[in-house]
């Protein structure tokens, strides 16, 4: 079975780590070495699942995982502030 994309020769040990975990690393392949319009296909699942949530778990759908993500929001800012 041949992929889409080609991986580099060398990947560095977060690239490996990262790429290792079964779903997650999977859909990180995609969006780093695949087509170019993966990464719009990566959010738009993930605000479908942010829908379906919502569907299925009311107002606690809606606003968990924004809480959930509430820190990475905050990393990003700081990292994002120090340039």
């Amino acid at each position: 079975m041949s992929s889409a994309y080609t991986l580099p020769d060398r990947l560095s040990p977060w690239q490996r780590l990262v790429f290792a975990i079964p779903i997650l690393g999977r859909i990180g392949k995609e969006v780093a070495y695949g087509a170019e319009d993966n990464p719009l296909h990566a959010v738009l699942a993930f605000v479908s699942l942010w829908g379906c949530c919502i569907l299925m778990f009311g107002i606690p759908g809606l606003y968990l995982p924004a809480v959930g993500l509430a820190p990475l929001m905050l990393v990003l800012l700081t990292v994002m502030a120090a340039g």
